[in-house]
């Protein structure tokens, strides 16, 4: 979408430079009045660009908050599941310690026999 502001933007831009061209090339007036269409023309399409720059500002300024937003949300669930997981391996690790206790104590009470 972006492209297609940029691609606007710019024919608008070459269409002035053009029309500015012509006008003063073929103009009957004086000077000073082309002069002066010129300078509203250029005017208008500054504030024109001006107005698609700002849109396009805005743009980029939601899709950005929107992919941090995303990148947040999936650190969030990563820390959590690592969490989880982290939890589920010392679990684990006690419960493999507790069975090598009970199998060293009755290897003991099997030597002491």
């Amino acid at each position: 979408m972006s492209n297609n502001l940029g691609s606007t933007a710019m024919a608008v831009l070459a269409g002035v430079v053009v029309g500015a061209g012509l006008g003063i090339l073929f103009a009957p007036e004086e000077g000073k009045k082309v002069r002066n269409k010129i300078k509203k023309g250029f005017d208008q399409s500054k504030d024109e660009l001006t107005d698609k720059i700002d849109e396009l500002k805005k743009q980029v300024k939601n899709v950005v908050e929107r992919k941090k937003n995303d990148f947040e949300s999936g650190f969030e669930e990563l820390v959590s599941t690592t969490g989880k997981k982290s939890e589920d391996v010392i679990e684990a690790l006690e419960k493999k310690l507790a069975h090598l206790k009970s199998e060293a104590e009755k290897q003991v009470a099997a030597a002491k026999k």
